[in-house]
């Protein structure tokens, strides 16, 4: 294991590091988090305090849209039988995703200076987008051994047992396709926004930063859109 313990310990760029016992985090990473899941919860808090049920409006009507946009895709990707019971999961992947990415865009980080690194969006750090990609795999995973119980291992020799190594292989690439695609994407739109600044400060990095903000879009419902998938296919049969 300590291979996978040294890799774990790569860094990239510099960091604000907060020490827990014996562990290094990240703390830039979390701040942003924080500020990211702040957002989300006091939209929600104040959409629906006070709720109308004959006319919907303002904040409501928005968050009564997401909602159901969320529950659609759930709808599409699991199934009608289960797709309620992970609704909750795929909408608060889909909406992590989605505030982290726009605030990487739209909030001045960067004015805020800290003793050592800068703050981010959180998906611009490596570690926040595999744990997101982690607990994907779990949800899957738990998805199907709570359906089919142990006869959920059946998959990996389906439709043949020379098939395997393939589809033992294939739980591994998922997650680390989830996490480099984002990761990836994320990073060289603020790296690339970064430097167009620095070069041409004016009117050039304004329709890229406008580009940024559809991929940012189109990244968190990607994610939530495999996150669904993969759940609805541990529900099936092969």
């Amino acid at each position: 294991m300590k291979p996978l313990f040294d890799l774990s310990e790569v860094s990239v760029g510099q960091h604000l590091y907060w020490q827990f016992g014996e562990y290094q985090v990240h703390g830039q990473v979390l701040i942003t988090s924080w500020v990211v899941i702040f957002l989300i919860i006091t939209l929600s808090l104040s959409a629906n305090l006070n709720l109308k049920v004959t006319t919907p409006e303002g904040l409501q009507n928005f968050t009564e849209y997401i909602t159901e946009f969320i529950r659609d895709l759930a709808k599409t990707q699991i199934g009608e039988e289960e797709y309620i019971r992970w609704v909750p999961f795929i909408g608060t992947i889909f909406l992590f995703v989605f505030v982290s990415n726009w605030s990487g865009a739209l909030l001045p980080w960067r004015l805020i200076e800290l003793p050592s690194g800068e703050l981010a969006a959180p998906t611009n750090d490596i570690n926040t987008t595999v744990s997101l990609a982690l607990l994907t795999s779990i949800a899957y995973f738990y998805a199907g051994l709570r359906k089919k119980g142990f006869a959920y291992f059946k998959r990996y020799i389906e439709p043949a047992v020379f098939l395997l190594p393939i589809n033992i292989l294939e739980d591994f690439t998922k997650p680390l396709s989830l996490s480099f695609r984002l990761f990836g994407n994320i990073l060289a739109d603020e790296l690339v926004v970064g430097v167009l600044i620095t070069l041409v400060p004016l009117v050039v990095p304004i329709p890229l930063m406008l580009l940024g903000l559809f991929t940012s879009a189109i990244q968190a419902l990607v994610f939530a859109t495999l996150a669904g998938a993969y759940i609805g296919e541990s529900l099936e049969g092969h």
